[in-house]
């Protein structure tokens, strides 16, 4: 039982007691920790599921815990996170037996604390081992339950269940717990998708072709942006759901369209790589170091078509006076509920304030945006959340308020044909259990 394997889970020891302390994005943490340590790609693997696996069941974990040591409440941090890391480990993982976990947990606190600490440590998780865990079905409302069983906060479930039924709930709560797969969307203006995947191949990557977009792939194994094709410009990594706006939006050669918020570049990108590096993209976002990001993505695409401009998108009608786009595209900050399993920590920090707020924030960005689009042109209003306020709600109060907009209902025939099953009018709520995606919204307004 050596160095390697406690070095790893003592490196998910110490992301989770970060982020869980700083709020920071676990996703982010967890990328910049594998650059600097030198750990094989087994072990990136198995860094990676400890993490994300006791983040994702944090809740569930706790409700096993509790009754093992409810006389020591006081425990400090990192003892609860290294007891919650090794029961993730003896309830969810078969390929660890639990007497090395038990055995490596007790290692590590050792030398994080004393010996009084190794004995508690190794005292609560023998006697889990010989009593096994408590029962879930002690909580007998419904809700509370899928809250607990899942580990999402139990506002949201009852607020989804309350949106959506419960069984398109506990669908959504059960798959938001599953790795997420990573996809690529290829750059058609440089490479087909077959020879694309051919090249990916060929470097030893298992990749299938996206059922969902004609242009993106799905890699099985492996992460697509440390290859050489990456670099080259011959894909981007985006969510299969979000390439989806750019075929609401329907730009075509030669228009002048407008992304109002759009780091890291995804859409942009995706939109110009459609007009086929004609026309203009003018790509705004409130951040220069974002904004950044947008002209390094288009830079390694070899996309001309794409200006970028640092500004706030509420006060976007002073800098373009006398300029009117054919498109706009509005993918509004959003509570981010529909990727969850990108980043578990988020439902753990998120209010039903934080819904309330942003739903303002989507109505004034509209209300600014909307003056810029000329006479017919399509208006699109995406977010990467399952939320009716911020949804549905944000949309229809618009059109309340602006009655020279109206639902585009034609948007269905520019999909991708795997998608139309789902679109009955101008708008489009995609569940995570639809098709593995993340969750994400789209509207599609037309100006008459």
């Amino acid at each position: 039982m050596t160095s390697k394997k406690n070095n790893v889970r003592e490196i998910a020891l110490d992301l989770l007691t970060t982020i869980e302390k700083n709020q920071s994005y676990s996703n982010l943490l967890l990328n910049t920790t594998i650059e600097k340590s030198e750990l094989s790609q087994k072990d990136v693997g198995l860094l990676t599921e400890l993490t994300y696996g006791t983040l994702q069941r944090k809740m569930a974990l706790d409700f096993y815990l509790n009754p093992f040591i409810k006389d020591n409440k006081k425990l400090a941090d990192w003892i609860h996170h290294l007891l919650r890391l090794t029961l993730y480990q003896m309830v969810y993982l078969d390929r660890i037996p639990d007497r090395a976990a038990i055995y490596e947990a007790v290692d590590i606190a050792k030398k994080r604390g004393h010996k009084g600490i190794a004995s508690l440590v190794n005292g609560v998780l023998r006697s889990i081992q010989r009593k096994g865990l408590p029962s879930l079905n002690e909580i007998s409302d419904p809700n509370k339950r899928l809250a607990m069983e899942t580990s999402h906060p139990e506002w949201l479930v009852t607020r989804w269940v309350n949106q959506f039924g419960f069984d398109k709930t506990k669908e959504m709560c059960e798959i938001n717990l599953t790795a997420p797969m990573q996809t690529a969307r290829v750059n058609l203006t440089k490479i087909s998708r077959d020879e694309c995947v051919a090249l990916l191949e060929e470097d030893g990557f298992q990749i299938e072709k996206s059922p969902i977009i004609p242009e993106a792939i799905r890699c099985l194994k492996g992460n697509l942006a440390s290859t050489i094709s990456f670099k080259y410009g011959m894909f981007t990594i985006q969510d299969e759901s979000s390439m989806l706006a750019t075929y609401a939006l329907g730009a075509e050669k030669n228009e002048f369209v407008l992304d109002a918020c759009a780091a890291p570049g995804g859409k942009s990108t995706h939109i110009a790589e459609k007009m086929n590096n004609t026309g203009e993209v003018i790509s705004v976002d409130l951040h220069q170091h974002k904004v950044r990001l947008i002209n390094d993505n288009a830079r390694r695409l070899g996309l001309e078509n794409i200006k970028t401009s640092v500004s706030d998108s509420r006060h976007l009608q002073d800098k373009f006076k006398d300029v009117l786009f054919d498109r706009i595209l509005l993918d509004a900050p959003c509570s981010g509920l529909g990727v969850m399993r990108r980043k578990p920590d988020m439902k753990y920090t998120k209010t039903e304030k934080d819904l309330e707020r942003l739903s303002t924030i989507q109505q004034d960005l509209l209300k600014s945006v909307s003056p810029l689009l000329k006479k017919g042109g399509i208006l699109v209003y995406s977010t990467c959340t399952v939320d009716k306020e911020e949804n549905e709600n944000t949309v229809m109060k618009f059109l309340e308020n602006n009655p020279d907009f109206e639902p585009d209902l034609t948007f269905k025939n520019r999909m991708p044909e795997a998608v139309q099953p789902f679109i009955t009018g101008y708008d489009l709520q995609v569940f995570p259990q639809d098709f593995g995606s993340d969750g994400f919204y789209i509207a599609v307004l037309k100006k008459v």
